[in-house]
């Protein structure tokens, strides 16, 4: 980016030439750097690697694990009740 200078008195033009492609690469760093350690934090990545062999797996479909779930007990229910409400008054302080 290039931007001109006059100068009013003289007149005299200035050609100063500014590059912002450091800050910009400096930012990027600075989001991927962020990224990176927000995944290593949460647990999305870990660095613990041993071996580099693939484990083996067998699939087995169509049983679905037994799980017995002891949850709490909702109940949703109406009832009248009576609630007394305070007045609520204003009062003058001398002014009309």
């Amino acid at each position: 980016m290039a931007e001109v200078h006059r100068d009013p008195y003289s007149g005299d033009r200035t050609v100063v030439h500014k590059s912002r492609g450091g800050r910009t690469l400096a930012i990027v760093l600075i989001l991927i750097l962020a990224v990176v350690g927000i995944l290593f934090a949460t647990g999305f990545w870990k660095a613990d690697v041993k071996g580099g062999d693939m484990p083996e797996v067998s699939v087995q479909g169509g049983d679905l694990p037994k799980v017995d779930v002891d949850s709490k007990e909702v109940v949703v229910g109406s009832k009248k009740e009576t609630i007394d409400v305070p007045t609520v008054g204003v009062k003058d302080n001398g002014e009309e």
